[in-house]
């Protein structure tokens, strides 16, 4: 939606133009339907980029998060199932953080 708002926003533009370019007989009547084009634009410039854009990544974020943790969890669970030591399955899955997380495991321990 975030590439699409201002595309959207041209196209409102175009047609603000057709109708004033209707009016044009009016000449009071131009400039307030020249603003309205144009306003157009801008609501879809604003809304990709204050709204759709930053939600789009926070949504990308929390997704790359969500498989990252799907992984541990699976990798644990396979390792467990295998048999291995645990101190192995163990730094198998801090394999997966990052180092400030590692080292935060194990000053809770």
């Amino acid at each position: 939606m975030g590439t699409l708002a201002p595309a959207l926003g041209l196209i409102g533009t175009l047609i603000g133009l057709v109708q004033m370019l209707k009016s044009m007989d009016d000449p009071s009547s131009i400039g307030p339907a020249m603003a309205v084009a144009l306003l157009t634009t801008f609501y879809g410039a604003i809304l990709a980029n204050l709204v759709f854009n930053p939600i789009a990544a926070k949504l990308k974020t929390r997704s790359k998060e969500e498989v990252l943790y799907k992984e541990l969890i699976m990798t644990g669970m396979l390792s467990i199932a295998a048999g291995d030591n645990p101190r192995i399955v163990e730094q198998k899955l801090l394999s997966y953080l990052a180092p400030r997380q590692r080292s935060s495991q194990f000053a809770e321990a």
